[in-house]
Order: C-alpha cells, then sequence, then structure tokens
C-alpha cells in the first residue's frame, strides 16, 4: 500500500500520522485554531518535532454552523500556513482539507501541495475531482451526505457500512476513469452519520479496507468521543488515543488527529505489536 508524492512512493505497510492544522477562528476544537504567523509557526515545528508524517492544513470549518468563507479569503488563509510550512518543513507532505476546486488548483500550482482532501467526495463541487485528475495530486474521497449545515437530518441508511462503502466504490470507478491513481478512502466519521452509526463503521473499518485502498480515520475529538462520554473536545485526548488504536488494528492507513505525539506513540506501539 503506497501514495505516489511528488513521484516518490509513501509506505503506508506503516500507518501515517496526519497532523492537522486548522487556519480557523471556528473550528468545533478550539486547541486547534490558528491564525496569526506566529500561532502557525509554533503548531507546525510542534507537529513536526513529534513525528507528523503529513500535515493537513484547513481554511473553512465543517462544524455544523459556522460561518460560510469565500473562496478567496479560504485561499489567504491556506496560503499564510503554507508559507510558513515551506519554510520549517519543505519536504513533509502537505494535503488541503478543501472542497473547492478553485482552492484546491491555486495551492497546488502556487505551493506543490501533494493531497486535496475532500470533505464533500465530489459532492459539494462537481469541478473539484477534475481538477484533482488535471493536477496528478493524492485524492482523499470522503464519504458526506448533504451539507455541513444539513447532514445530521441525512442519517436514514439500513446499513452505514454497507451503503457508505456502495457510495464510495462507485466514486472509485468515476475517478479511475478520470485518471486519478492515488485515492485515499475516508468513511466520513461525524457526517451525516449517528453515533451508533459512527460506531459500526469504526468495528466495521476492515470491510473499508477490503476496497484495497488506503483507509484514512478522522476521528480525533469528534463528537461519538465527548457525546459518548459525557465531557467535551478539550477533554478528549484520552478517547480519541483509544479510538485511534481501534481504528489501526482494523485496517486504517492514515489516523488523522489534532494531537500528534499520542498518535505517533499509538502507531509506534501498534506497529511493534504486529511485529512481535
Amino acid at each position: 500500500m503506497t501514495l505516489n508524492i511528488r513521484g516518490e512512493l509513501m509506505d503506508l505497510s506503516i500507518p501515517k500520522v496526519m497532523g492537522i492544522v486548522n487556519v480557523t477562528p471556528d473550528s468545533f476544537y478550539s486547541g486547534s485554531r490558528t491564525q496569526g504567523g506566529k500561532e502557525i509557526r509554533q503548531r507546525v515545528e510542534r507537529m513536526i518535532a513529534e513525528g507528523a508524517d503529513i500535515l493537513d492544513l484547513g481554511g473553512y470549518s465543517s462544524r455544523p454552523g459556522a460561518g460560510d468563507v469565500s473562496p478567496e479569503e479560504e485561499y489567504d488563509r491556506l496560503a499564510r500556513a503554507l508559507e510558513v510550512v515551506k519554510e520549517v518543513a519543505p519536504r513533509i507532505p502537505v494535503s488541503i482539507d478543501t472542497f473547492r476546486a478553485s482552492v484546491a488548483r491555486r495551492c497546488v500550482e502556487d505551493w506543490g501541495v501533494d493531497i486535496i482532501n475532500d470533505i464533500g467526495g465530489g459532492t459539494l463541487d462537481p469541478e473539484i475531482q477534475e481538477t484533482v485528475a488535471d493536477l496528478r495530486v493524492a485524492y482523499v474521497l470522503m464519504h458526506m451526505r448533504g451539507t455541513p449545515s444539513t447532514m445530521q437530518s441525512l442519517t436514514d441508511y439500513k446499513d452505514v457500512t454497507a451503503e457508505v462503502i456502495t457510495d464510495l466504490s462507485k466514486k472509485v470507478c468515476h475517478l479511475r476513469g478520470m485518471g486519478v491513481n492515488d485515492i485515499i478512502i475516508d468513511p466520513g466519521f461525524g457526517f451525516a452519520k449517528t453515533l451508533a452509526q459512527n460506531f459500526q463503521m469504526l468495528n466495521e473499518l476492515g470491510e473499508f479496507c477490503k476496497m484495497g485502498l488506503p483507509v484514512l480515520a478522522g476521528i480525533s475529538r469528534k463528537t461519538m468521543i465527548w457525546k459518548t462520554l459525557g465531557i467535551t473536545p478539550e477533554e478528549s485526548l484520552e478517547g480519541t488515543v483509544a479510538l485511534d488504536a481501534i481504528a489501526l488494528d482494523r485496517g486504517a492507513n492514515i489516523i488523522r488527529v489534532h494531537d500528534v505525539l499520542p498518535a505517533v506513540q499509538t502507531v509506534k506501539l501498534f506497529s511493534r505489536l504486529r511485529i512481535d
């Protein structure tokens, strides 16, 4: 299992840690919000020092109720972060969390971004998948229904795992036909899923792995943790570590996290368990 990053293959036989850098004022987890250049630099430097394999930069919050952001403002936010990343760690693979084709194109052409992480899976901007094919970068195909403001009313699945896999499989075939070679599957924990459906997908994550593509698990500090435990996102680190360990055991190749060091340690322990 590999990803082509700038002509070099990233080996995913040992799971990778994707660190989240939110250049937003309203992300659901307040501890991840970074806006000024100094804050961004400190967060990036810390993640690099702690062992992040990939950085995922986001300039548009997908939290229900978050304010809309124009494509220009989203790009400006990302450009501020990209400038810092290119100074601090020019070789680290960079992912951009955007559903907009225009933002994706500018980030790849202006900054050499390696991965487009699309929460809409092609449904929020019909041009983004064609843009990814044209740019020849890796693509995170996430499952979601509706929009961030409507998704929680669209959870009427008979079998959430089977239906999400069916939807993703159709989109993978379409992407392959367009010439997209490096596709990462993201089941979309928390996006148009109830708490019970999130846990069903996590328990059955191995079914997603049968698609033969890298699987990304984005569980960090999400509602399935803090609502279940009756706590807050700020208190959800231990729960994140616990569920990330389960995701790794079920076959996840990439875990997307706010807290890099605990995730790196979890991967190291999990990898040692597999070796022994």
